[in-house]
């Protein structure tokens, strides 16, 4: 299968690092023009030279903006009013060692709202601006990046799980709205992942036990994923290798589907 992509204008948020910057890449080897987004401008520029001197032919672009808030989310679509292809993959993770329900409740509201404006907000502003103006194209692509954790609650990370399921309901929804136009909306589902704020979770965890990463990967995989099938952690570009097929014309046939990338984590058959 060649995916071809040329002519297209595809943005990904959250992508100067790890599960957004793989896709960012493999959308720019299919012939997309890319947009890379990040918090710093910084990040932003040095991830944006380093991809134009791995795709010389290709046209990268950067924009620096805090997609977790509306100001933040309204500069960015005043620089890129229009585009092809969008996937809502900013987002974070509070990783916290659990003790049981007395950890739950010591959630402050400060984490459950900001991992809910950056991980689920940031998508919804983005997608009401783009998703009109993909309909009357009569060709689009969102796709949101959620996390096996959307339908495996991880009870050392409630307030995460909730906003990946939220992204669910979101992404569902709006694929229905836009049926029978040519847009498509799908979320893909990624189980553990070399990203960097696992793998720099892992490695620290390795550094303080005195063991290798592998040894570290396997360990957090035994406490906390033990159904795993594919019995390590996935790289970022396995599961780009997803995001940038249900971008593709080829998936035209896939909207408001969950996909999953989990490594069979989750132990659902559908």
């Amino acid at each position: 299968m060649k995916i071809d992509l040329q002519g297209r204008t595809a943005i990904v948020t959250g992508s100067t690092a790890g599960i957004g910057r793989a896709p960012a890449e493999g959308l720019a080897r299919a012939g997309a023009s890319v947009i890379v987004n990040g918090r710093t401008q910084s990040r932003v520029d040095e991830a944006v030279r380093q991809m134009r001197a791995e795709f010389p032919e290709g046209v990268i672009s950067g924009i620096a903006a805090d997609l977790s808030t509306a100001k933040g989310a309204n500069a960015f679509i005043a620089e890129t009013p229009a585009a092809d292809i969008l996937v809502n993959n900013v987002g974070t993770a509070f990783l916290r060692n659990y003790d049981g329900l007395k950890d739950i409740v010591a959630i402050p509201d400060r984490d459950w709202l900001g991992l809910f404006e950056l991980n689920v907000m940031s998508g919804i502003r983005l997608s009401r601006h783009y998703l009109p103006r993909m309909v009357s194209k009569g060709w689009g692509r969102v796709v949101f990046v959620s996390s096996e954790s959307a339908v495996n609650t991880p009870k050392e990370m409630l307030d995460y799980g909730m906003t990946k399921t939220a992204q669910l309901a979101v992404s569902r929804g709006l694929a229905e709205a836009v049926a029978g136009t040519g847009v498509t909306v799908n979320c893909v589902l990624p189980g553990p992942t070399r990203s960097e704020i696992l793998g720099d979770y892992i490695a620290k965890q390795a550094e303080e036990a005195g063991i290798t990463l592998e040894e570290a990967e396997q360990g957090f995989l035994q406490a906390l994923r033990p159904t795993t099938l594919i019995r390590r952690f996935a790289t970022t570009d396995e599961v780009a290798n997803m995001i940038v097929y249900v971008c593709s014309e080829q998936a035209s046939a896939t909207s408001g589907a969950a996909l999953r990338v989990d490594g069979g984590v989750v132990r659902f058959i559908a």
